[in-house]
């Protein structure tokens, strides 16, 4: 089979299978799915630049998405009314003392002779930067959160328009979206040149322990995040559902189309988020594309299938590694500052670093590792299986046991174990397609 062809039925079929959501189920649930199918294609595409074009095995990739999250809350939220005057400048004072603390203990270590005195003043330096980084932050850290802890407590953002729920949609939040690249990319960097030197397994270790003290951080500094108690209302890029419902001239266009306005704008605000993030989908696949093509990638493919005799041929292999790291980390904190906006709300409970990088990772393994338009069909494919599996799962046990009696201890198994379905697909998919396509359903040429 043409192996045209072939890809337009793959995407053909799944796009089938949403189409049959929207008949069975209703239509938001499918738009939901291209929605985060989408998302999801774009996180898959940033995990192929990585391990597909130079075998990198990061597991960090949840750090990174919540890197995104925090540029959209700090975009798209007003600033805290008298937060900043109250300890903001302490606490960029702090961190700036902290970073200064660091640098200037890495100029030690480089310019003092090795030995024990080197050692006990580089000791000294960090004790003494950390206590005194503490007495600055601590105090101004408390200040910020007393302030209406019930609504604020945190510093806020840097948005200069209303930023009110209900009463319009905020293109200045778009900003966040390459911003949370950037947040993304530089911690990226700073990972990059400490563990990049280990060997895949050992960066796989390090990547998921960054992670997770990323996670860490925004649940519990709460001037920065709120922690565990959420910002929400972060502005849209789209008109709000109540302010189209109260359009006299949509309503009487959902009416002439045979729309509820309820529905109708329910579904036209799902429509233009799709819009957007297929603007930013089509753009990242494409420079992916080209950077699959050029010298720049080939030699990225070179490096990851034999760094040896690459490295002999004179290839900066280290140099050529934290390029790759970079740029695929920036691309999922685009896709999570996109998601967040989606959300209008950042929960840093919701990062689950295993469980959400093991459904990237099978996406990247079974669209094709490799393979840019691969990792797309699998962003579609298993956002759609992950979601509508388990529900699947419930109506196929509920057929089951219809002819068993109600209270049996069989039947309540069969309809609680339901619940476990997504996860078992999920590993039969992966291993059929390692069985009977190892390469992916679209592999790598």
């Amino acid at each position: 089979m043409n192996e045209t062809i072939k890809n337009t039925m793959l995407f053909g079929i799944v796009a089938g299978l949403i189409v049959i959501v929207g008949y069975m189920q209703n239509w938001s649930s499918a738009l939901y799915i291209v929605q985060m199918g989408l998302v999801s294609a774009i996180m898959a595409l940033g995990v192929n630049l990585q391990w597909g074009f130079a075998g990198l095995f990061n597991v960090g990739i949840m750090g990174f998405v919540a890197l995104g999250g925090l540029a959209a809350v700090l975009v798209g939220m007003k600033p805290t009314p008298g937060a900043f005057e109250a300890g903001g400048w302490g606490v960029i004072g702090a961190l700036l003392l902290g970073a200064g603390t660091i640098f200037a203990t890495i100029l030690l270590v480089k310019n003092l002779p090795k030995g024990r005195l080197r050692t006990l003043i580089v000791l000294a330096m960090l004790v003494t930067g950390f206590f005194v980084f503490r007495s600055l932050l601590d105090p101004s850290v408390s200040l910020i959160e007393k302030i209406n802890p019930a609504q604020y407590g945190y510093l806020g953002g840097i948005n200069p328009g209303d930023g009110k729920v209900g009463e319009n949609y905020d293109l200045f939040v778009l900003l966040a979206w390459p911003l949370g690249g950037l947040f993304a990319a530089g911690a990226a960097w700073i990972i990059g040149k400490t563990a990049l030197g280990l060997r895949s397994d050992y960066l796989a270790i390090a990547t998921l322990g960054i992670a997770e003290i990323i996670i860490a951080i925004l649940k519990h500094e709460d001037w920065l995040t709120r922690g565990v108690k959420n910002v929400i209302g972060i502005p849209r890029p789209v008109p709000y559902e109540l302010t189209l419902q109260n359009n006299p001239d949509f309503v009487e266009r959902a009416a002439s189309l045979g729309f509820d306005p309820v529905d109708a704008s329910t579904l036209w605000v799902k429509v233009l988020y799709i819009v957007l993030f297929l603007i930013v989908l089509l753009i990242l696949l494409w420079m992916s594309q080209r950077a699959l093509h050029s010298p720049w990638g080939r030699m990225l493919r070179a490096i990851r299938d034999n760094e040896v005799a690459a490295e002999a041929m004179g290839k900066d292999v280290t140099a050529r590694h934290l390029q790759v790291f970079i740029l695929g980390s920036a691309v999922c904190g685009i896709a999570g500052a996109m998601m967040t906006t989606l959300d209008s709300q950042l929960t840093p409970g919701t990062y689950v670093p295993l469980r959400f990088t093991f459904l990237i990772w099978v996406m990247v393994i079974v669209g094709g590792s490799g393979n840019n338009l691969g990792s797309v069909l699998g962003g579609f494919l298993i956002w759609f299986l992950w979601v509508q599996v388990e529900p699947m799962g419930l109506w196929l046990m509920e057929q089951i046991t219809s002819g068993m009696a109600d209270g049996s201890a069989l039947k309540e198994h069969l309809i609680d174990s339901a619940a476990h379905m997504r996860l078992l697909t999920m590993g039969i998919v992966l291993l059929l397609v390692l069985r009977f396509s190892p390469r992916g359903l679209i592999p790598e040429k």
